[in-house]
């Protein structure tokens, strides 16, 4: 079997077989397929496409290509989550808290930012202290100790996904709907959980811009999991506008705080309380009007805090920044960018506004870039709100005026406004 043959086979549009998948996925991983090569293929599968077969056949071989948890030694039905990725969304920060709070055992593997998403790995390292390069003895024992542990993605654990990404993302083929799902669905499935929920984002600031991707990503994934005999579920929720109102690494920390205080955005507790109660419902903890009271009582007890501030202490970090978020450090230069008419906000570029924290310091644009963990952008409007002319935007934090000169372009180039009102996008679709 050769590379070469499997690359012209699918720039022809003929269907891989599970051998040539494997036989793909085992090169990459050991080396012996060469990167032009997996970045040809990777170009013709994201030109041609994968049937469900063939998509199915390259997450499993992707899982397999390294460590698969056995997570049976855990109490419990243990319950994972993923997003699909977009700007503000900290809802793992809030929700994974909320699940294990109420009894619910969460092990889950966290990505870093690239481009204009964020990470949830590099929001928590903003915390002093707090570790996410775990081994797998203190991963089972971080779970074992707290109900939960956020970790970042192991090396053992689907290395041929690692190399992939890469690839995908030097090669302008992030954007390839069987290739996100057997990206995501590889490390969920060698995750081990028994259960698995799909945040898929749909809109401006997400990888799926039309509803018609997202629910062929959705039906996709969920598709994957069931294959594998995980009960999986997805929910599509909006990215037309980023979730929350901050963006940027210690802002998203302070607002997650914040929503499992009880306080916070709407938007953000929304979509947080609608998360956790399908999580319950997977994991068998009734219906879903139960669920969402179990959600609610997470919150409203106080034990969805004290559980995330628990993970903290568990995984080394400094529990009293959540006791006090004012403790984070705040960035050297503020700047505050006033509406320069009045009238209502008709659009927002969500992924412009993700650029703009980028530019800001908040994000790294290559794998191996530094963070400004106090970089990022807190909203004052959004979509469908009326702002008189003076009236804030938003503000941006960053280092200095060369990157806030930069930024105050890009985020009012991000914005459309409208003379007449205009509905707010739902939430969730």
């Amino acid at each position: 079997m050769r590379i070469y043959d499997i690359i012209h086979k699918k720039k022809r549009g003929g269907a891989l077989t599970k051998e040539e998948i494997a036989f793909f996925v085992a090169g990459v991983t050991d080396g012996s397929v060469y990167d032009y090569q997996a970045t040809a293929l990777l170009m013709a599968i994201c030109l041609q496409g994968m049937n469900p077969a063939e998509t199915t056949a390259l997450t499993l071989a992707m899982a397999h290509s390294g460590d698969m948890l056995d997570l049976s030694g855990l109490p419990g039905i243990k319950v994972d989550k993923h997003s699909t990725g977009g700007v503000g969304d900290k809802t793992t920060l809030v929700v994974a808290p909320m699940v294990a709070a109420m009894g619910v055992t969460v092990a889950k593997m966290s990505g870093r930012s690239l481009g204009h998403t964020g990470g949830t790995v590099d929001k928590l390292e903003g915390i002093p202290g707090f570790e996410t390069a775990l081994s797998m003895e203190q991963f089972f024992a971080t779970v074992a100790q707290c109900g939960l542990c956020i970790a970042g993605q192991s090396m053992s654990l689907a290395p041929a996904d690692k190399k992939i990404y890469a690839l995908r993302d030097a090669s302008a083929t992030v954007d390839s709907i069987p290739l996100i799902a057997a990206s995501i669905m590889s490390k969920k499935i060698a995750a081990g959980a028994d259960c698995i929920l799909l945040d898929v984002k749909m809109g401006s600031g997400s990888f799926m811009k039309t509803m018609a991707d997202a629910r062929a990503l959705a039906q996709a994934m969920v598709e994957i999991g069931q294959g594998a005999g995980r009960k999986t579920a997805a929910v599509i929720t909006s990215m037309e506008t980023p979730l929350g109102d901050g963006i940027g690494n210690n802002i998203e920390i302070q607002e997650a705080i914040a929503v499992l205080r009880g306080e916070g955005p709407a938007d953000l507790r929304h979509v947080c309380l609608e998360l956790a109660a399908h999580m319950f419902l997977l994991a068998g903890k009734g219906e879903l009007a139960a669920c969402r009271a179990l959600a609610e009582e997470a919150i409203s007890s106080g034990k969805a805090l004290e559980k995330f501030a628990a993970l903290v202490a568990a995984q080394g970090g400094n529990r009293s920044y959540i006791d006090d978020p004012s403790r984070f450090p705040t960035a050297k230069l503020k700047r505050t960018l006033p509406a320069r008419k009045s009238g209502y906000i008709g659009a927002m570029d969500t992924e412009g506004i993700g650029h703009t924290a980028l530019a800001l310091g908040a994000g790294r644009a290559t794998p191996g870039d530094s963070i400004d963990y106090s970089a990022g952008i807190i909203l004052h409007a959004k979509t469908g709100d009326r702002v008189e002319a003076g009236q804030p935007l938003a503000t941006l934090y960053t280092s200095s005026e060369e990157k806030a000169d930069t930024a105050t372009q890009q985020y009012l180039s991000c914005l459309t406004f409208s003379h007449t009102p205009v509905e707010k996008p739902p939430l969730i679709y």
